[in-house]
């Protein structure tokens, strides 16, 4: 699962290292932490020795995708990224959250 979590983040590094340099600290440093987050939870919820616990993490992870996206919604109506580099994103959060998505069905049966 980190294969996709990974390549979403390494392609928020990249956005966030094209920020103007007075918004890369404060906004591109909370989108940094949002996505990494991501990572970190499903990782640390993959090592829980129950179901309820790993869906725990896995809730959080999701609550990170949607962070994540806020940001980076914010970084396009601001007009710090293009709409190419948006829908990459986009489409990589909703990648992420769809397999989570499915992925806390199944632990909720």
């Amino acid at each position: 699962m980190t294969k996709k979590q990974k390549s979403c983040f390494f392609l928020i590094l990249k956005i966030v290292k094209n920020l103007p340099k007075e918004y890369r600290y404060e906004l591109g440093s909370q989108i940094i932490r949002s996505t990494f987050s991501i990572i970190l939870n499903i990782a640390e919820g993959s090592g829980k020795a129950s179901d309820k616990e790993l869906n725990r993490f896995i809730e959080i992870a999701l609550g990170s995708v949607n962070e994540t996206l806020a940001g980076v919604d914010v970084l396009k109506d601001n007009g710090f990224i293009m709409n190419n580099e948006f829908s990459e994103v986009y489409q990589k959060l909703d990648s992420i959250s769809s397999q989570l998505g499915g992925f806390k069905k199944q632990l909720d049966k």
